[in-house]
């Protein structure tokens, strides 16, 4: 299989070492990115690690897609135990540091120990500078990068970096990169803040010597030809069907529609986006810069997920209130759907849905961990029964959207998920909607045997992407003859290193005490109960949704 042959490098910043140890069997049979960095922490990671622990460790991976300018990616993995759902969690942020990342000679970086004072890691392909930044405890994101231009002539393009909320241990805390992207879900900004590193950026002048066949131009192609709704709207353009199909939470999760949608939809957004926004070397270019001109708010966004979460589940019906509400979140850096969906929490628990300067007021209060948002900042599983609000989460991961009471498949997704409560993890929900053809397509009502299945099959495929790391809205350009063909591997084999990724981390997850108990929803669902035993039996695993054999070699959709 097609992979890097960089090493991966370690950082210890509590005694300031930095070591490269060549991991070329670890790419060999994980690719790169997720599936290198899940072997990794599974064997590294002690699995009673306190997540906000010296122990834990962050992992930074890029794959072998990086060393390509094909569309689809300008993205990274970044991989530890989640604070908020206490399991193994690797979460994918787009942008432009990628191409840095790999320039400084590295496949992968490890960040273990923690610092006894605020500290920048400078990562250069001729060695590694521990830097104190007293100076920056506190800030946010942009003033971070602005730092790091204004001191080390390094743009945003080269800086990874966390805000006030990674500092203050904030729950779904994001870390940041490219100033506007995010490894967005399950918290590891608060362990990059737990460790005390305020600041990584990388740089380099080496060049990964890897040659990709024409398929990679020809994906290149079909993503700059393509005429898709994504390219003016970015995600926002699923706002109106998934409110038609009763899919999109509003009043904290209480309705599956919101009478305000048309004033917050994809039209809305693109009213204003004032220029293309795009990822690093991709032509299809479905970014949002957006502005309005009345306030002169300017950000990035918001895409649907944060739509749902500052509009729907909070009441608010302005699209520029949610425009605030997203550029607050990365400024300090956080989860746009975690905290949006906490806030909802406490606006359902005091009666308070659409109250926009409330909304706001709680953002900043969480992010700096004062008064109810000391509170809100665990998250909603941990301070729901304070609030007397039901615990819409699962495994301690607040919901997106694409809800599975509408989509049931994407509901038995949610269950399954390693990650929680992820839409991305499998994007089930483009089979309900549907955003695929009619002879993929599933009826969106009902958990079968046969939802199951197919759930493997794509969970299986979603860890493949990120073991290259090419973007989920790659899908129609990537093919699997174009996966076999740029990974140089047979595509059934390329399915099962995916299956291997998911299999580690339950296994590991497993040892950390997860079983099937914690595969539930807060609802009910048709066939949930069967769908899930399927679900096991696909995979290989006990009835109790146990991996034998700590991550043994995945079982077919056959057996």
């Amino acid at each position: 299989m097609r992979h890097l042959d960089s090493p991966l490098l370690t950082i210890d910043v509590g005694d300031r070492r930095a070591e490269r140890t060549d991991i070329d069997d670890v790419l060999a049979e994980f690719i790169g990115g997720r599936g290198v960095a899940t072997k990794l922490a599974t064997d590294r990671i002690p699995t009673d690690a306190d997540p906000l622990g010296p122990e834990n460790r962050v992992y930074f991976t890029t794959g072998p897609m990086q060393a390509s300018q094909m569309s689809f990616t300008g993205r990274m993995n970044a991989t530890a135990i989640s604070p908020l759902t206490d399991g193994l969690l690797s979460s994918n942020a787009g942008g432009f540091l990628s191409r840095n990342f790999t320039a400084a000679d590295v496949s992968a970086v490890e960040v273990t120990g923690r610092s006894d004072e605020p500290l920048a890691v400078h990562v250069r392909d001729d060695g590694v500078e521990f830097e104190p930044v007293a100076d920056l405890e506190g800030a946010e994101v942009s003033e971070v990068v602005e730092w790091a231009n204004e001191n080390h002539d390094l743009d945003a393009e080269h800086t990874l970096c966390i805000g006030p909320a990674g500092e203050n241990l904030v729950r779904f805390a994001c870390i940041m990169t490219s100033e506007s992207r995010a490894f967005g879900r399950g918290g590891l900004g608060a362990v990059l803040g737990s460790k005390n590193v305020k600041l990584m950026t990388f740089d380099g002048d080496a060049g990964p010597s890897v040659e990709f066949p024409p398929e990679a131009m020809e994906v290149h192609r079909d993503a700059a030809t393509s005429d898709h709704i994504m390219k003016r709207q970015g995600t926002s353009s699923v706002v109106d069907i998934g409110n038609e199909m009763e899919a999109f939470p509003t009043r904290y999760f209480s309705e599956r529609s919101f009478e305000g949608c048309e004033s917050i939809n994809g039209d809305a957004v693109e009213s204003k986006k004032y220029k293309k926004g795009t990822c690093s070397a991709c032509a299809f270019a479905c970014k949002l810069p957006t502005r309005d001109e009345a306030t002169g708010l300017e950000t990035e966004g918001p895409e649907y997920e944060t739509i749902m979460a500052f509009g729907g589940n909070c009441a608010v019906d302005d699209i520029v209130d949610i425009m605030k509400s997203n550029e607050l979140c990365d400024q300090y850096g956080m989860d746009t759907i975690s905290c949006g969906d906490t806030v909802a929490a406490y606006l359902a628990s005091t009666e308070e849905f659409g109250n926009v300067e409330l909304v706001h007021e709680l953002v900043e209060k969480i992010a700096h961990r004062e008064d109810v948002g000391d509170t809100l900042a665990e998250g909603v599983a941990r301070c729901h029964e304070e609030l007397g609000v039901d615990n819409w989460s699962v495994k301690g991961l607040e919901f997106p959207a694409h809800d599975g009471r509408a989509l049931n498949g994407q509901g038995l997704s949610f269950a399954t998920s390693n990650r929680g409560a992820d839409h991305m993890y499998s994007t089930f929900y483009a089979y309900e909607y549907p955003f695929v053809g009619p002879e993929e397509a599933f009826d969106p009502v009902g958990v079968t045997p046969e939802k199951a299945e197919k759930l493997v099959e794509l969970e299986n495929t979603r860890a493949l992407e990120d073991c290259g790391v090419i973007c989920r809205f790659s899908r129609g350009q990537m093919t699997p003859e174009r996966f076999a063909a740029l990974l140089d591997a047979d595509y059934e084999e390329l399915l099962e290193v995916g299956g291997r990724v998911v299999n580690l981390e339950r296994a590991f997850n497993n040892e950390r005490g997860f079983d099937r108990s914690d595969d539930v929803l807060p609802y009910e669902l048709e066939g949930f109960e069967e769908g899930l035993d399927r679900y096991y039996e696909v995979r290989g695993w006990s009835e109790d949704g146990v991996v034998s054999g700590g991550g043994a070699e995945p079982a077919s959709a056959d057996d």
